[in-house]
Order: structure tokens, then sequence, then C-alpha cells
């Protein structure tokens, strides 16, 4: 067996289902799951009539490289949605099987095991595939804190030069996953020039950046700050994006990279032979989903009334703030955060993800200690319920 697997930690929710294992909760309150970042809005019908209507191609072995209707479809988008000229289809774009898969394998493609103290360094709180990634490509992660005096903004400056001169990849998440914070223009521009200055490439997961509050503030995309940084090559960087959130389509597994042309060529000789070409059906309805924003604006709207609605009724009991996108509150909890989640299911039958699983111990701190992710993924009544059984909950502690 690879012995790198011994290195991977449970994954959030195994140990969510661990420090459940015992607890029978009430049974005259219906269960409602706020733990996992999974979107509950309808997937849209034209994502479902496109899907059902190509199933002819799959009597075809797809292209690793993607349809090339499908990569311009991308391309036209991501121009559209970042006022930037069009990316070259053919050499900066390629569609992948959603951003879950694309982030660990990147990793894969772009690590050198060989070179000693090969580090990947990875936002804290972050999404655990980031690690897992490092730890199997043969990296060392490096988690760098976010600080809630400062909107969860990360202590880049923290990380020691000697930390930097080894790192081969960073992790960046925005809007970022579990505070929804999003990175400045400013920021990338100093994570741009750190990465120039020591070699490293950056993997930037926009996977949330569909879902805000503001149709007239989206959040900044790596892609429009590098290009405002005359990065017009943008070089060092890989974008990734889904429809899993935007289109309310995780099952569809369909997303993208873009970016820098040589990483996308060693990406795709990567995928060549890892066997993860889209199917032509999900192609046609991924072209759908990028071509129509109508169904994407209709999903923020119901996302801004939720958020508009439940946040303020939850911060009293639980201190939190309306995040700059996503749709995760990280909320502070009165008592120990795994043991507010375990209550909270027993007594209320409603399921939240304790933040400390979301992070490692870093600095002498675990930042997600004393926090739980609840994501606001359901419909806007089941999600409100949820929340009155929080706020009931607290208030008995």
């Amino acid at each position: 067996m690879n012995p790198r697997l011994d290195l991977l930690q449970p994954y959030p929710f195994e140990r969510l289902r661990k420090l459940f294992a015992g607890v029978t909760p009430d049974p005259s309150k219906r269960p409602i799951a706020l733990s996992i970042g999974e979107p509950r809005h309808p997937t849209p019908q034209l994502v479902l009539e496109a899907l059902a209507g190509a199933g002819a191609g799959l009597s075809n072995y797809p292209m690793t490289a993607g349809a090339p209707a499908l990569r311009e479809a991308i391309a036209a988008w991501l121009a559209r949605r970042n006022r930037l000229p069009p990316l070259d289809p053919a050499t900066q774009i390629l569609p992948t099987l959603g951003s879950r898969e694309a982030l660990f394998a990147f990793a894969q493609t772009v690590v050198d095991a060989s070179r000693p103290g090969a580090t990947v360094v990875v936002p804290n709180p972050f999404y655990q595939i980031y690690e897992g990634a490092a730890l199997l490509a043969g990296a060392r992660p490096w988690y760098v804190n976010g600080d809630p005096a400062r909107n969860f903004t990360h202590d880049w400056d923290g990380v020691p030069e000697e930390v930097w001169s080894r790192t081969q990849l960073l992790y960046v998440c925005s809007p970022d996953n579990p505070t929804g914070r999003v990175v400045t223009g400013d920021e990338w521009r100093h994570l741009f020039a750190l990465a120039d200055r020591h070699g490293f490439v950056i993997a930037a997961d926009e996977c949330y950046a569909e879902v805000y509050f503001d149709e007239h503030r989206p959040p900044v995309s790596a892609l429009a700050a590098a290009r405002a940084d005359g990065r017009g090559d943008y070089r060092s960087l890989l974008v990734f994006g889904s429809l899993s959130k935007r289109s309310n389509a995780p099952g569809l597994r369909s997303g993208y990279v873009a970016g820098d042309a040589a990483l996308v060529e060693a990406f795709l000789l990567y995928r060549t032979y890892h066997g993860s070409a889209m199917s032509s059906a999900v192609a046609a309805a991924s072209i759908a989903a990028w071509n129509d924003e109508v169904h994407v604006v209709e999903n923020r709207r119901k996302y801004a009334q939720k958020f508009a609605a439940l946040a303020p009724r939850l911060a009293p009991a639980l201190p939190c703030t309306l995040p700059d996108a996503a749709f995760y509150l990280w909320a502070k909890t009165p008592i120990e955060d795994a043991e507010f989640a375990r209550r909270l299911y027993a007594e209320e039958n409603v399921v939240v993800l304790p933040g400390s699983f979301l992070a490692r111990e870093s600095g002498g701190v675990n930042p997600g200690s004393g926090r739980v992710r609840i994501a606001l993924v359901a419909e806007h009544a089941e999600c409100a319920e949820a929340i009155e059984r929080i706020v009931a909950f607290a208030s008995r502690l």
C-alpha cells in the first residue's frame, strides 16, 4: 500500500459520524442537515433538458481535452463574467469533472517531491482536499491561519521566507470556505509577487464565486486581478470553477481550469493518463448552463433573501456576520464546537459542522475552534426552521 495514505486525516464528515455515534436525536423533530455544502435549490430545467437530449453521444469515448464547443462556452463566460479579453479555448481552458478532482489532481501534476522540503501552502481553515493532495503528492502542508479580527484575512506575511522558498504550490479559496471572505485585488497582487519571487504556482479555488449578495459587486476573480496587474498571460496561475454551486448541479460533476497555458498543457498531459474525460451528455448540459445567466441571478436572489433574513436572527445567539459571498455562516459557539454540534443534534435534530474539523492547529491555535459552519443550502423554510431550533438550543446553554 502507498505509505502516504497513512498521513491522511479522517474527512470532516467521517469525524462527524463518529461524534454522533450513540446519539439518538429527538424523534419528534424532523432531521435538518446544514453541515454539507451541497446546493439543494432545483437544478435548472435547461440543464436537465440538455443532458437528456445528448444521450446519443455516449456511444463514443470523450476527449480528455474536452469538446471544443464546451471550451469555447467556458472561455466566453469567463470573458463576460470578468470583463476580460477571451482566453484561448484551445490552450488556456480545460474542462474538468467538477473542481474537487481537479484541485486534487493539480498537485500531482506540479509538485516535485524529489526537491528537499517540498511544501504546499494552504489556508487554515481549509477544504481538506488541499491537504490530502499535498500529502499524496509527497509534499508537506504549511497552514496559514485566517485572522477573525481582519475579516479572516490570511496571514501571508507571517509565512517565513524559508517556507516560501521551498513552496511549490499555493491554494487560495475565494470566496473562502468556510468564512465567505473574498480575496482583494491588493492581496492577489501580493501573492503574485510572492509567486514570482519564489517560483511557486497558485491554484485559485473559485467554486463559490457565483454565490454573492449584491449584483453590482461580484467577487473579483484571480484572472481579473492578474490582468489588472499586467499578467495577461496568467503566468503561474490556474483558476478552478464549477457548475455545482453556480447552477445547483453538484451531481453533474462539471467544472473547468483556466489560466497559464503552460500549466494547462501539463495538466492535460497528466489527465490523459488519469482518465478524467467528460462525457458528451455532461458537456452538452454544461454548455447550456454556461450560456445562461438568468438562472444564476435567480439562484443568488434566493441566497440573498435567506441570508438577509436568517443571519440577523442567528447572530444574537451565535455571533456571526454576513459573509462577503458563498453560502455559509461561520458562527461562534458558547461552548466547545464539537460538543455544541453533538448536543444540537441530540436535542434539535439539526446537523452543523464543527469548525475545528475544518482546520489544523498552527501557531498554537486551531482557527476553527469555537465555531460551527452552517450551510444555508436548503430552501428558505427549512433553513429558517433550523435557525429557530439553533437559537432555541443556544438560549438554553
